[in-house]
């Protein structure tokens, strides 16, 4: 009997002891998280202090939307809502992890979710440390340019294809050592009738030419670098405008940097005045490019040359180039990607590929959410694609500089994708189980997590359009987090999504 109540206290006592580990664990980790939580909350209500200042000044009032004050209004108050749910819910959350802590699987997932937060505030952190030390390449002298070649591939783009054949004609670029190439890729409209009219403009300084029928843009790009005569190949698509100093400075590179083989231009927004996706998709492409491409860019190893505006060298495009026309996968042309397929298959040669941030790009993007949805399920496939492309030659010795950054960035791609479907099914399991607590700590995280982007943004341009980052944040998350694990499971497939021209309504 003495024995029995010997074990019995024992077993209590070191019950009683994990529990109190577990507390200390959570007592630790649940003020940590109110204290960012509180200071994020601050700042957020400062910056959207100032925008609704902004907003209601005689000087913006003429051309601001109200739509857009209430959609940003409406974000704000959710977030902070959800911040003050996090507070009063701290019991519910401390109940459920360690509900999770007590079992094996929840024990394993909270090891792993640990484990991955922690590795990939240390990759933020190494980006942050390669950001400030990055600068980009200042313009060589007129007589150290490389002859260009710029090639324009167009579909269905209408009157915009003029705007940017006059944008690159009009480029502070020697004209005796720039050829420009148009080439419409079988439209349905009058793209065709645009460039005549942009040749009849132009003269001489501007070459067109019209496919047969729709190849798709893969094929257009290809007779482009087949006509070619410069030493390097400047891409840009048809509903693009560079500024007059960006050529200059996108292939500054190639002088500076034997080794260059690619340089990705820096992209914005060109229609963000007219709707409301465009106002976010700005600002995540000034994370996307002035952020994680200049990181990417001190590493020698920039993942993807953006369609709007990328040049490569000469050698390194032919070097590739049968490769690349005749790309397949899983047995099917590959009719997307065209311009990861290309930095992937330079980056295999041992060449660097870097960014300039002051070659600058002004994009058309899709301003409706059918658009937005299609344009990322076929990047989504590329990346996929572009990533057990990879695979095959970043551990081997591609390159005689160093190959840990290469090497960084893919597992970090790999990880995410890896991760994908695990943690969609954690969060179909957490919405099924504590839909209250899910919303608000997810919308907790989201505003703990952008206000970085909307610090950098902040900083770079202004501050009133730098609170869309909460909007787009939100909008990803509950509207487009299907995305990824559909782009995973289709990526077989084939096909532009985006290249047809609009339905009558």
């Amino acid at each position: 009997m003495e024995s029995q109540k010997l074990n019995s206290n024992q077993s209590n006592s070191s019950l009683k002891e994990k529990r109190n580990r577990e507390q200390t664990l959570y007592s630790f980790i649940l003020p940590v998280y109110s204290n960012s939580l509180h200071r994020v909350v601050s700042i957020a209500y400062w910056k959207v202090e100032d925008y609704f200042k902004s907003f209601f000044s005689n000087k913006n009032q003429s051309k601001a939307n109200p739509i857009n004050l209430v959609v940003l209004i409406s974000t704000f108050l959710m977030m902070i809502g959800a911040a003050f749910l996090v507070y009063e819910l701290q019991p519910s959350f401390e109940q459920f992890n360690l509900e999770r802590m007590n079992s094996t699987w929840g024990m394993a997932f909270l090891i792993l979710s640990i484990t991955l937060l922690a590795y990939k505030a240390c990759f933020f952190l190494f980006k942050v440390y390669l950001y400030f030390r990055y600068k980009a390449i200042k313009s060589v002298s007129d007589e150290e340019l490389p002859t260009c070649t710029v090639i324009v591939p167009a579909y269905n783009e209408g009157k915009l294809v003029w705007d940017t054949l006059l944008s690159i004609a009009n480029s502070d670029f020697p004209a005796d050592k720039l050829q420009l190439l148009a080439i419409d890729d079988g439209s349905k409209d009058d793209t065709w009738y645009w460039m005549q009219q942009a040749k009849l403009h132009l003269g001489d300084r501007l070459t067109i030419f019209q496919q047969p029928e729709n190849k798709g843009k893969r094929h257009a790009l290809y007779r482009g670098f087949n006509l070619g005569t410069g030493d390097v190949f400047v891409t840009i698509d048809s509903d693009s405008i560079i500024k007059k100093d960006t050529l200059r400075n996108l292939v500054s590179p190639f002088v500076t940097n034997e080794n260059c083989g690619a340089v990705a231009g820096n992209v914005r927004v060109l229609n963000n005045e007219k709707a409301m996706l465009p106002k976010m998709l700005n600002v995540s492409f000034v994370m996307s490019f002035e952020f994680v491409r200049s990181a990417e860019s001190m590493l020698g190893s920039v993942l993807c040359t953006p369609g709007a505006l990328a040049a490569y060298k000469r050698d390194a495009v032919f070097n590739c180039l049968e490769e690349w026309i005749n790309q397949t996968f899983m047995g099917k042309p590959s009719d997307i990607g065209e311009d990861r397929a290309m930095t992937n298959m330079i980056l295999k040669q041992g060449k660097e590929v870097l960014f300039q941030r002051n070659a600058h790009v002004l994009t058309n993007v899709p301003e409706r959410y059918k658009g937005l949805y299609k344009m990322f399920i076929r990047w989504g496939r590329s990346n996929v694609r572009e990533n057990i492309m990879m695979a095959k030659y970043v551990f081997t010795d591609f390159r005689k500089e160093s190959k840990a950054g290469a090497r960084l960035l893919f597992i970090n791609q790999s990880l995410t994708i890896l991760m994908t479907y695990p943690f969609m099914l954690f969060m179909f399991f957490f919405i099924a189980t504590h839909p209250l607590l899910f919303l608000s700590s997810t919308l907790a995280s989201i505003l703990i997590i952008s206000t970085f982007p909307v610090l950098f943004y902040a900083k770079r341009y202004n501050l009133s359009e730098s609170i869309w980052a909460y909007t787009y944040s939100i909008l990803y998350t509950f509207g487009l987090f299907w995305i990824a694990p559909y782009a995973i499971a289709t990526a077989g497939k084939s096909g532009w999504l985006t290249r047809e021209l609009p339905t009558a309504k």
